[in-house]
């Protein structure tokens, strides 16, 4: 088969430009590849093809956007039903999400284990890290592992301890693959429901039934499910979710901003250095959580509507407007060349729960300050409980102490053992 010209526009730190480039490393395709945030004039070439984010991957001329799996397949053609390459051997000790996450076996149906977490992210694999070590029967259940928060973060410079920058997706492996050098176990599937009424705890999953003495609640947020009419036609033509990745394109441009929650505010402050001017829309009356406007009300490039939503995105080949429903429930039209979106995580996937521990009324678990439940022997953290703020280390210390009161729960211990050595 001839091998087509394959070019790919990326940024430093973006994680689907990197999920681009395994996959065609993976299925033996060579490409060239174009660093838009390191050389201006790739930056320039995307600009003048009214692209606006990366990755951005020309095949025989044939642009894509993003990571759409259905288009590679077709452009490169590949069989749906084949599957990719093997993946590239992992060196120098490392581990992939595929390595350390396996199926779910009739032996991990059969065990009794001392302590299971629900969600692989830096609470689960933090909680993983202190159960393992000890010397709990543990393991870690999530059904996606490479699509949580932290796992999708492009950038990470403040864990404590990791002094460079690097993904979230390589942050967590680190967590991950530290917990499975402790012994902890790991597989891949759905949680159906819960059954927390006996001393065994019992977790359906689709293969059958896993056993615990004890479990942690530690499943992320949810995104909303509904886009915005507009959304998905100019994602990367106007529309982005990362100024880390995409700021730079809006240099001296009109760009909206709209979100309830930190993630939001701190994106707009990015937004402001190079922005000709940053419209804030937050959809409710307050944000959520101790979020700080004050930054942001003293710069002179920014504008903060409370209570206004987009409606609709709009243009021809590129963003160019937007329909704003105002505070008075009005329609109104504003002439932007961006738009940045920020209402994920708003509420936590803790559906299947039903009944089986306390809740709130948006769904987070109810916890004392040990991380306990309703439940004698089930704990929740990380997103699935209510913090004021989301941060990955705040969810990593929930899985520490979670797994610290587990062990204790197990073991019918007085008092609660530290790890100190």
């Amino acid at each position: 088969m001839t091998q087509p010209e394959i070019i790919v526009y990326s940024s430093t730190g973006c994680p689907y430009c990197e999920k681009v480039k395994t996959y065609l490393k993976e299925n033996g395709f060579e490409y060239e590849e174009r660093n838009a945030s390191i050389h201006k004039e790739y930056f320039d070439q995307l600009k003048e093809r009214k692209i606006y984010g990366t990755p951005a991957t020309l095949i025989n001329g044939k642009l894509v956007l993003g990571f759409q799996e259905k288009k590679f397949i077709k452009l490169l053609g590949l069989s749906e039903e084949a599957k990719p390459a093997a993946a590239s051997q992992p060196t120098n000790n490392e581990e992939t999400a595929d390595s350390i996450f396996k199926p779910v076996t009739d032996g991990v149906l059969e065990e009794v284990y001392d302590f299971v977490a629900i969600g692989g992210g830096p609470a689960g694999a933090s909680a993983a890290v202190y159960a393992a070590r000890g010397k709990m029967k543990t393991l870690v259940i999530d059904k996606a592992p490479k699509a949580g928060t932290l796992a999708i973060t492009h950038k990470i410079a403040n864990y404590p301890g990791v002094r460079e920058e690097l993904t979230g997706l390589e942050l967590l492996m680190r967590m991950q693959a530290q917990a499975k050098d402790f012994g902890a176990e790991f597989v891949r599937s759905n949680v159906l429901s819960v059954d927390f009424s006996e001393e065994i705890k019992k977790i359906e999953v689709a293969e059958g039934t896993i056993k615990a003495k004890s479990v942690f609640i530690a499943v992320g947020a949810k995104a909303p499910s509904s886009k915005i009419k507009g959304e998905e036609e100019y994602t990367g033509r106007g529309v982005s979710y990362c100024s880390t990745c995409d700021a730079a394109f809006y240099q001296d441009q009109v760009v909206a901003v709209m979100g309830d929650n930190e993630e939001a505010v701190h994106e707009a402050e990015t937004l402001a250095k190079y922005c000709k001017t940053v419209k804030l829309l937050i959809p409710t009356v307050e944000l959520k959580g101790e979020v700080d406007l004050s930054i942001l009300e003293a710069k002179s490039n920014v504008e903060i509507y409370k209570r206004h939503r987009i409606r609709d995105i709009q243009g021809t080949d590129s963003v160019e407007k937007i329909v704003v429903l105002n505070d008075k429930k009005e329609e109104e039209i504003w002439s932007v060349d961006g738009v940045f979106l920020y209402l994920g995580g708003l509420k936590p996937g803790t559906e299947f729960l039903k009944g089986a521990v306390m809740r709130d009324e948006e769904g987070y678990v109810m916890v004392d300050e040990n991380l306990r439940t309703s439940v004698d022997g089930v704990y929740a953290g990380g997103d699935a409980r209510r913090t004021l703020v989301k941060q990955a280390v705040i969810s990593a210390a929930d899985g520490a102490i979670a797994a610290l009161g587990a062990e204790q729960h197990v073991n019918k211990r007085k008092t609660l053992r530290p790890q100190y050595s």
